[in-house]
C-alpha cells in the first residue's frame, strides 16, 4: 500500500504541473524560434526559403521571414496567456500544415530514401510532438457556454 500512496502523490503533482509545463514549452519553442527568424539568424532559413520559392514565389523572402517569425512569436505568447489558448491553436493549425509541406514539396531535402528522413525531415516530423502537446492544452479547455456566446455576440 505504501507504493500506491506514493504513486498517487506523484500522479497528483504531475497533474498540477503538466499544463503549465506544456504551455511553457510551447511558448519557448515558438517564441524563441520565431525570434531567430525575425533576427535573421535561424538555422531553418534555407528550408523556409526553399519552401517559399515552391509555394509563394511572388512573396519577398525578407518580408515573409519577418512575418513568419512574428507569427510564431504570437503563437508562443498565446499559449502562455490564459484565455488565449483557442487563438494559439487556431494559429497553430495552418502553421503545422505549412511545416509538413517540405516532406511533400522538398523530398530531396527531407528524405534520404523511402521512410528514412534526413535530419531536416526528422526536424519536421518531430512537430507531431508539438501537435500532441497543443492537444493536451486544448483538452483542458472548457467548452464555450451558450450564455458566454450570446454575450460575445450582443
Amino acid at each position: 500500500m505504501q507504493f500506491a500512496r506514493f504513486d498517487a502523490l506523484v500522479v497528483h503533482r504531475i497533474k498540477k504541473i503538466a499544463e503549465p509545463a506544456a504551455r511553457g514549452a510551447l511558448f519557448i519553442i515558438f517564441f524563441w524560434f520565431g525570434l531567430l527568424k525575425v533576427l535573421d539568424i535561424s538555422p531553418a532559413e534555407p528550408l523556409v526559403a526553399a519552401l517559399l520559392e515552391n509555394t509563394l514565389p511572388f512573396v519577398s523572402f525578407e518580408a515573409f521571414r519577418i512575418f513568419f517569425g512574428s507569427y510564431e512569436m504570437v503563437i508562443g505568447l498565446a499559449f502562455l496567456i490564459a484565455g488565449a489558448e483557442r487563438l494559439a491553436i487556431a494559429l497553430l493549425l495552418p502553421h503545422m500544415l505549412a511545416a509538413f509541406l517540405p516532406l511533400v514539396l522538398l523530398p530531396n531535402e527531407t528524405w534520404a530514401s523511402i521512410l528514412v528522413p534526413t535530419f531536416t525531415g526528422q526536424y519536421i516530423i518531430k512537430n507531431l510532438i508539438i501537435i500532441a502537446l497543443a492537444l493536451s492544452v486544448a483538452a483542458r479547455l472548457h467548452p464555450l457556454s451558450k450564455t458566454r456566446k450570446s454575450k460575445i455576440i450582443s
